[in-house]
């Protein structure tokens, strides 16, 4: 596999241009088929890094929240997928950058925070693996960490009707409304210096119950529940 700096630089002027072009398609099919809608997409910086953390309720969460912003978005994902180099070229294309399974979680950590100082904004899922149901289960702190390491915003998303489009299990898709609801940036605390797992655990808090907010008013626009 080549060496990882080259993914986390993300590629040229092509995968840029490749990107651009299946952004546009996975956006023109999300609006016809799924008649989704971005609210406050003007909370997502034009410039400069940013993570955009959303909830993560099915398989379409990820080419979904690529709406919210024309710009290219980094995603992790698992090494073993780019040992085939054109499936790698476009993963690396859409965004992705690999990191080793079964590595220590620093290690993760650092090469989101390297993405993060090259100016690129950086999408990670702060419930982890994909939910079900309407309650946001509890976060991980990593996303507190490397944003407060990085000293960038935290973007908060909720997505509703998502879960109804795709369910977890399922293989085919429904034509179901999606509504991606986008909240104002969260500002961590300073990284400089160690900070106490207080400090962590509250801005942890305090994204859980925005995501709770925004999850709970985009399934109400999306119709996939009822106030």
């Amino acid at each position: 596999m080549a060496d990882v700096e080259s993914f986390l630089a993300g590629g040229g002027l092509g995968s840029r241009a490749f990107y651009r072009i299946v952004r546009n398609l996975l956006t023109f099919f999300s609006r016809t088929f799924w008649r989704t809608s971005v609210i406050g997409r003007g909370f997502v910086p034009r410039s400069g890094p940013f993570i955009l953390a959303p909830v993560h309720r099915s398989n379409i969460d990820t080419p979904l929240v690529c709406a919210v912003t024309r710009r290219r978005m980094r995603y992790m994902g698992k090494d073993s997928l780019w040992r085939k180099r054109p499936v790698g070229w476009v993963l690396s294309a859409l965004g992705g950058f690999p990191v080793s399974r079964g590595t220590a979680d620093r290690e993760a950590l650092r090469r989101c925070i390297e993405v993060l100082e090259a100016g690129e904004p950086l999408v990670l899922f702060p419930e982890g693996e994909r939910k079900s149901g309407e309650t946001v289960q509890p976060l991980f702190d990593g996303v507190t960490y490397i944003a407060m390491k990085a000293g960038v915003p935290v973007i908060p998303v909720g997505i509703g009707g998502s879960e109804r489009a795709m369910p977890k299990g399922k293989r085919y898709l429904r034509p179901s409304k999606c509504v991606i609801l986008v909240g104002e940036p969260m500002m961590p605390p300073s990284g400089e210096g160690r900070a106490s797992r207080s400090v962590v655990r509250d801005f942890s808090a305090n994204l859980h119950a925005v995501l709770q907010r925004l999850f709970d008013e985009a399934q109400v626009r999306a119709g996939a529940r009822t106030q």
